[in-house]
């Protein structure tokens, strides 16, 4: 029987604003903004373009396969505050090049106060390396990062931060050999 996936801080919580204040990319405020207008009503190609090529620049050509009313109709019903978590990531994902790791950085934008971004530097600062793609664990995972959130009284967006930094500065120990390199093949996606 399969052991049931256990989210562990793998830093401790005292540096998490440390950690979120080293957090690099700039480009969030356009990222936000373009969450902001999305969430305001403009479901356009180019908000979403916006957010798919700060999460990941490749999907962002299979992007503009998708029709302006797909488009629009998979980002309102994702918007919307009645909007189970699991149901906005799937609607999501019916768009070409979305999977839910796009799909959670989407919702993010659109409301850094409900989602988080799942990615592969997230989960390591977790304790995960190996992870299932499906709706229930994403959904797991942002229930985990909320109680984390608020048991050390920061918002999501700042743990987001702090749990991508740890992982990326910890890459560039790997980098350097200092580590036994598991991460090594990771790919950056944002």
């Amino acid at each position: 029987m399969k052991r049931p996936l256990q989210f562990v801080l793998q830093f401790p919580p005292t540096e998490i604003d440390a950690l979120a204040e080293r957090y690099s990319y700039a480009q969030d405020n356009d990222v936000l903004d373009a969450g902001s207008r999305i969430a305001l009503g403009d479901f356009s190609r180019a908000n979403l373009r916006t957010i798919v090529k700060w999460k990941s620049p490749r999907p962002a050509a299979l992007i503009e396969e998708n029709t302006e009313s797909d488009i629009a109709v998979a980002l309102q019903f994702a918007s919307a505050q009645t909007t189970p978590e699991a149901m906005a990531v799937a609607v999501l994902t019916a768009l070409r090049g979305v999977g839910i790791p796009m799909a959670s950085a989407i919702l993010t934008a659109i409301n850094p106060e409900r989602y988080t971004v799942l990615d592969f530097r997230a989960l390591e600062s977790l304790g995960i390396k190996n992870w299932p793609d499906s709706f229930a664990f994403y959904v797991t995972y942002l229930e985990t990062c909320r109680e984390l959130a608020a048991r050390h009284g920061k918002s999501l967006r700042t743990l987001d931060r702090a749990l991508w930094q740890w992982s990326k500065e910890r890459g560039a120990i790997v980098a350097r050999g200092r580590h036994d390199g598991d991460v090594a093949e990771a790919r950056e996606i944002r």
